[in-house]
């Protein structure tokens, strides 16, 4: 049993933010893809196979993370306590518990074509070698937004089978949108990256943090009305735009404070109902 709570640990289960802020990247492309005249069955068995890869990527990633990370997480009061850096679980078992996910990932990824599939392949790298750029660059949440948001292509491609335009704006725009929110969440441990030698863009913009943060969810809102444009959505999507980037302008940037670490994890978590009011805006204008 005690395996068992240091496993759930390990892939932050009880920390649902992180694998729905992977998810609903899928479920965006997924939406803007599907022809909803057509049997809806498919797609939902779609949005099961999205969140299920989702869900086990992340813990897959998070497990890589702490593997690399281990002798910094020692020194960070947050993440002190984990599975790794206190040594309740070897890397040797994290390590088969990486393969055991991977591998169930794959099962669910053999559901889709094979340009989804062989793109999903190519973003394995990514996944794995994120934990690394904080030691190089004061960029890893950009190297983080290319990742996390990967899955928006993937979900268009397993519906039209090729990559197109309009995708990658919508990308691009999530780029930036994770750029925000994970430098945001960076600000939890500021103090300690400052003291042994990690890089992020928290550090880079300290001081300066709200002007880059409206800076990113301003690049963000363009580019997502350009794609709005290219999908010839009707008003609806335009007025129902502002729900969502009123909360990021408004209520995220009013709770967010960089010396409170608690504001700074509301703050982040916040980027859940982002996400899940762009799906809904996605499926209303797709819909009517």
């Amino acid at each position: 049993m005690n395996q068992l709570k240091y496993f759930i640990e390990l892939i932050r289960l009880k920390k649902p933010v992180g694998f729905m802020l992977l998810f609903w990247p899928c479920a965006w492309g997924l939406t803007l893809a599907y022809d909803f005249s057509n049997n809806l069955n498919m797609y939902y068995f779609y949005l099961f196979l999205f969140f299920s890869g989702s869900v086990l990527m992340r813990s897959a990633g998070c497990i890589v993370n702490d593997i690399f990370d281990r002798e910094f997480d020692k020194k960070v009061f947050r993440t002190k306590d984990r599975p790794l850096a206190s040594k309740k679980i070897s890397v040797k078992l994290a390590t088969f518990y990486i393969f055991t996910l991977c591998f169930l990932a794959l099962i669910v990824l053999m559901n889709f074509n094979s340009l989804t599939i062989f793109l999903a392949i190519c973003s394995m790298p990514l996944a794995f070698t994120y934990p690394l750029m904080k030691r190089f660059t004061y960029w890893p949440q950009l190297f983080l937004g290319i990742t996390f948001n990967y899955g928006l292509i993937l979900g268009w491609t397993s519906i039209k089978n090729q990559i197109d335009i309009i995708p990658i704006i919508f990308y691009m725009g999530a780029i930036f949108w994770t750029l925000g929110y994970d430098t945001i969440y960076g600000y939890q441990d500021i103090k300690d990256d400052e003291i042994i030698g990690l890089k992020s863009t928290s550090i880079k913009f300290k001081g300066k943090e709200k002007n880059f943060l409206y800076l990113c969810y301003l690049i963000l809102t363009i580019l997502f009305l350009i794609g709005g444009i290219y999908m010839e959505f009707n008003y609806l999507y335009f007025i129902l735009a502002i729900i969502p980037f009123c909360h990021l302008f408004f209520f995220q940037m009013k709770i967010f404070r960089a010396n409170d670490s608690l504001s700074c994890l509301r703050a982040f978590r916040s980027n859940n109902l982002f996400g899940l009011i762009i799906f809904l805006n996605f499926l209303i204008s797709k819909n009517f």
